[in-house]
Formats: C-alpha cells, structure tokens, sequence
C-alpha cells in the first residue's frame, strides 16, 4: 500500500469514526487488517483518532470503546508508551522514582504523582 491509498484509508477511518457507524467501521478495520500488518494498522488507526479528536473527542472514545479490537489496542499502547515516558523524563519525572515502564511497555506512575494530577 503506497502513501496516497495509505492517507485515504486514514480519512475513510476518521470518517467512519466521526459517523459511529459500527458496521463500517469494523468492515474497514477488517479489510485493512487483509492488507497491513498489526503495527502499520495501528498507525492508521493511531492517525485517524489523532485527525478526529479535534473535532468530536466523543467519537474517539465511542470508536475506543466499541471499534477498536483489543490487539490493536494494545499495538497502539505499545507504540505510544516510549514517547509518553520520554516526554515525562524530559518534563522532569525521574525515571524509577516518579514513572516507570512495566515488562509490557505500560507506562506506570508513582501514587503521589496520580494524586497530584
């Protein structure tokens, strides 16, 4: 899959989120499952819920909730856990001591911390 069928396969997900059609969206999800790995798929997937949160926040959550299949879920979680941990070191938080990442890249908080935000 080349980029320009890759951007309109983000667009027709961001649309499919935005409308809360579950039928649509899940055969989308299913035919794109047919033509990428798991970890190209949760890009698009990624993309798309970064394209829609600006407009319906409530439609990523109703996509998370309902759409969005557990592996892919996961698959996203991974791929944005370095870059939060990352951001957080940068900001301050002292890696072992304030936020850590557990054998499954989650990212985890100190309790003092969780009660602060």
């Amino acid at each position: 899959m080349n980029s320009l069928e890759i951007e309109r396969e983000i667009g027709r997900m961001a649309r499919a989120m935005m409308t809360r059609n579950r039928h649509i969206a899940t055969d989308l999800i299913a035919d794109l499952r047919n033509q990428l790995p798991l970890d190209s798929l949760a890009g698009v997937l990624l993309v798309s819920i970064e394209r829609v949160i600006w407009f319906d926040a409530d439609a990523v959550i109703w996509a998370i909730e309902n759409i969005i299949p557990v592996e892919i879920m996961h698959e996203i979680r991974r791929m944005t856990s370095f870059t939060l941990y990352r951001q957080l070191v940068t900001k301050g938080y002292v890696p072992g001591k304030d936020v850590s990442v557990n054998a499954h890249g989650i990212v985890m908080f100190k309790q003092k911390l969780r009660k602060a935000a």
